[in-house]
């Protein structure tokens, strides 16, 4: 089922400040909003349910939340759902709310892992949650698809149970978890359901449901892209390729990692073969073959759909759900990413065919927004997991797939890649039009490198985007420095991002403005060793940053660099990689960025002593620390202070200039990372994709 993406990609999502959003109007009555009790089913006169939706998260009817967006798709094909959300994992009566669905459960843990929701990095326990009213944590297990399935079960022996979201998505064949560092098998297998509804599943669902209504078994499908199901015999299962059997990825990392890669491959809708992977006592998981992406026209019913667009009205006592705060004024413009990240799901779960919603879909659902008595006249964000893409990468893509030996940008765009932002600028010049909107922000995340590619001579996109669309700071994600960590990473060498600041500082000096590009950097990611961590410390000196928070790198489920992380291998090449793995040496690296920092002063000298860098111990202007620890913090932290290392030259508070001419600002401090401290309040947290929130449905 379908779902957002999910910023899991890759990094601890970032947490939004205590509070929820000022709902000034009056709470929707709960009739605009699917039935939650059986006394709501009742009202609308219905008897037995076709669904019920069990969700780790709160309900919201926004279309940023895939809980949301499925049951909509459902209601709209004539099928009865109820929606139970959060249900008590402890308690088999709190999933029996509706009694037995006619058709089956549909299951999710939400729009986030809840593994990523529960841990940081570091696997310490997180004690908010912004998926749930108030924003307090606990509401929802570990592990919470298989848990709710494996409830489920217990009360209702034969009922399908079809799972969905991120969770299920990116655990749908034999995974690396790292919350207990141990491979697991599919989420089929210990949740006992009978379907996987994987990546974005507005078509897979309705499948399901009419072949379930037409009286089909749920054992019977077995032919519907986009699902994995599991079998005792392959007889009827045709052209497949079989994956490397269970005993043989958990004992070998090798084999794992072969395994991953052509799963990978096989993440395309045109070209993506269908796998098969076999388990001891003579069981099967199937993965079919992706669904193929929405149309622009069958994207645009999607978000035409009732939704409420606000939480149940039985969380006003709590003060709403924190989440639902950015995304309520944000447009969701696409879906799809051929960025290929090797931190990022996305590839996994919604492919690389970008498919764009129509200008008039997206200027129609921002005049409802405009009609909100919350509404302030600032559209937050107009993107998805990358802004700036709006359609597929070449015109082949449609028809012949994304290619499988080559990425679209990483290290180097593609030739056939056609960079164009023309209908993303017509887009955006639009929406600044429309009555009552003040502003536009775009805030998803700008590939810089498809900016760079764009064959236009005056730059009008990012000219625009300076003039219009960037209020003091642009957000954009080089994740590092060392054009070796960025190879491993599917990034741009550091000489495109250097490029990218060039003309984002050139056209602010001729627009007259004063705004400043602030990087998200990534600590520990594979192949970064104390020497590129040490460059990107050098980096963070010259630019002046003085982050209050750094991010390691999060493995999480079905991701390149988790498989890097997990087996030492880059699956892609099958070439060995350095994996910073222990705590005590990412515990290094991060505390190089915050060098400054002096509770790291004893990390950084032990860093820069291995390496064999003390040349950065020292008095000069370009040391990192000074020879003997100081016995008090001073404005540097105890870093040296000289030419160009004072508080004002530094730039750190906003007087002067770095060492590369760039003006740097206090609001850059603590924004490097994901986990920087929050910069508006009620931000959720990202999973596995750019944006807060999921996509699609569970």
């Amino acid at each position: 089922m379908s779902k957002k993406p999910a910023p899991q990609s890759h990094r601890s999502p970032k947490r939004p400040e205590k509070g929820a959003p000022k709902n000034t109007r009056p709470s929707l009555p709960a009739s605009a909003f699917l039935p939650t009790t059986r006394a709501e089913a009742d009202a609308r006169g219905w008897g037995q349910l076709d669904f019920v939706y069990v969700s780790g998260d709160a309900y919201v009817d926004h279309p940023s939340f895939g809980s949301a967006i499925i049951t909509r798709v459902l209601e709209s094909h004539g099928y009865k759902v109820g929606f139970i959300a959060q249900p008590d994992w402890n308690d088999p009566e709190s999933v029996a709310v509706f009694g037995e669905p006619r058709l089956g459960f549909l299951v999710s843990a939400g729009n986030m892992d809840s593994m990523v929701n529960h841990y940081t990095v570091n696997k310490k326990r997180r004690r908010d949650d912004a998926y749930t009213p108030g924003g307090k944590g606990g509401a929802r297990p570990n592990h919470a698809a298989v848990v709710y399935s494996n409830l489920i079960r217990r009360t209702f022996k034969e009922t399908p149970i079809i799972l969905g979201g991120i969770e299920a998505s990116l655990r749908r064949l034999a995974h690396y978890d790292y919350w207990s560092d141990s491979l697991k098998r599919s989420i089929l297998l210990d949740s006992g359901a009978d379907l996987i509804s994987y990546g974005m599943g507005e078509r897979s669902i309705v499948e399901i449901a009419d072949a379930l209504a037409a009286g089909l078994s749920v054992s019977d499908l077995t032919f519907i892209d986009g699902t994995v199901f599991r079998t005792r015999s392959l007889e009827h299962v045709v052209d497949y390729e079989m994956l490397p059997r269970w005993e043989e990825v958990s004992g070998d990392k090798r084999a794992f990692a072969e395994s991953f890669a052509a799963q990978y491959r096989a993440s395309d809708p045109v070209t993506g073969a269908r796998l098969v992977e076999a388990y001891p006592h003579g069981v099967y998981v199937v993965q079919n073959p992706p669904a193929a992406p929405l149309t622009q026209n069958e994207m645009d019913a999607v978000y035409r759909l009732p939704y409420a667009r606000t939480w149940h009205p039985s969380y006003d006592e709590a003060g709403g759900v924190p989440a639902l705060a950015e995304v309520k004024f944000s447009l969701t413009s696409c879906r799809g990413c051929f960025g290929e990240c090797a931190f990022c799901a996305l590839t996994f779960h919604q492919g690389r065919i970008v498919t764009g919603r129509s200008h008039e879909s997206l200027l129609d659902e921002a005049r409802v927004m405009t009609q909100d008595a919350d509404f302030k006249g600032y559209i937050h964000d107009v993107g998805g997991p990358t802004a700036n893409f709006r359609g597929p990468a070449c015109a082949k893509q449609r028809t012949r797939g994304a290619c499988t030996d080559r990425r679209c940008l990483g290290t180097k765009p593609c030739p056939a890649m056609k960079a164009d932002h023309r209908d993303y600028t017509g887009l955006l010049r639009k929406l600044r039009k429309l009555p009552g909107v003040k502003k536009v922000f775009v805030r998803s995340g700008i590939r810089f490198d498809y900016v760079m590619a764009d064959p236009d001579p005056d730059r009008t996109f990012l000219r625009e985007l300076v003039e219009h669309h960037v209020s003091g700071q642009l957000r954009v994600a080089p994740e590092h420095v060392s054009d070796t960590v960025l190879a491993a990473m599917g990034k741009p060498p550091r000489a495109v991002y250097d490029a990218f600041c060039d003309a984002f500082e050139e056209i602010n000096r001729e627009t007259g403005k004063k705004q400043f590009v602030v990087p998200y950097l990534m600590s520990s990611h594979p192949g970064s060793t104390l020497a590129e961590a040490i460059e990107l410390a050098e980096y963070v000196r010259d630019m002046g940053f003085n982050p209050e928070q750094v991010q390691d790198f999060y493995p999480t489920p079905s991701t390149i660099s988790t498989c890097m992380y997990y087996t030492g291998l880059d699956p892609l090449t099958m070439e060995p990689i350095y994996v910073p793995k222990t705590s005590h040496e990412k515990a290094l690296q991060r505390a190089l960025i915050q060098y400054r920092n002096l509770a790291n002063y004893d990390l950084v000298r032990e860093a820069l002593v291995k390496a064999g860098r003390t040349d950065l111990i020292g008095w000069d202007e370009q040391c990192l620390i000074r020879p003997k620890r100081p016995k008090k913090r001073d404005a540097d932290g105890g870093a040296p202070k000289g030419k160009g290392r004072g508080a004002k030259e530094r730039g750190s508070f906003g007087k002067g200039k770095n060492a590369k001419g760039r003006v740097s600002s206090e609001r850059s401090r603590g924004a490097v990372g994901a986990a920087s401290k929050p910069q508006r309040a009620g931000k959720p947290p990202k999973a596995n994709g750019r944006k807060g929130g999921i996509r699609k449905g569970r």
